[in-house]
């Protein structure tokens, strides 16, 4: 899905060029899709990361530790970093839509995008998607701890 979010952001990208170096005519519109892509992109990117086992580390260091060491930096890192940080964003991000939609929040330019509570809600829907792989990938470490040759089949 990411994927293709990313190749509807490079044709609006290219769509946005054409019209405001061939036509001198840009649209606002198309700018905030624009933006509106690049998020959902990021967002969702964060889990398909996560899911994949693909996150950024200090790899220097991670290398040279040993498979059960791996495993509790992943479960601490995890329980005391990411997750209460998603958590609290998760939570917050509540309001933060609901506002949007209550007051139907759109575009400060009259010819922009409407409805902005919807690219609002890419936040907690992600931030729970988020939150999920993060609890499977926290459940993976600690059965690692159990088992380390199960876990390195992983």
């Amino acid at each position: 899905m990411v994927a293709w979010v990313y190749i509807a952001l490079i044709i609006a990208i290219i769509a946005q060029i054409i019209l405001r170096r061939g036509f001198h005519n840009g649209m606002i519109a198309l700018e905030e899709l624009q933006w509106h892509l690049y998020a959902i992109g990021v967002m969702f990117g964060m889990v398909y990361t996560q899911v994949e086992n693909a996150h950024v580390r200090v790899d220097i260091l991670h290398q040279n530790m040993k498979p059960r060491t791996k495993h509790w930096v992943e479960i601490f890192g995890l329980l005391f970093l990411a997750m209460p940080f998603i958590g609290t964003v998760l939570i917050n991000s509540f309001d933060f839509v609901y506002e949007a939609w209550r007051v139907n929040e759109s575009s400060d330019s009259p010819s922009g995008l409407p409805y902005r509570w919807i690219i609002k809600g890419v936040i907690p829907a992600s931030c729970s998607l988020l939150l999920l792989a993060m609890f499977t990938r926290l459940l993976r470490s600690i059965d690692g701890l159990r088992s380390p040759t199960l876990a390195q089949e992983r």
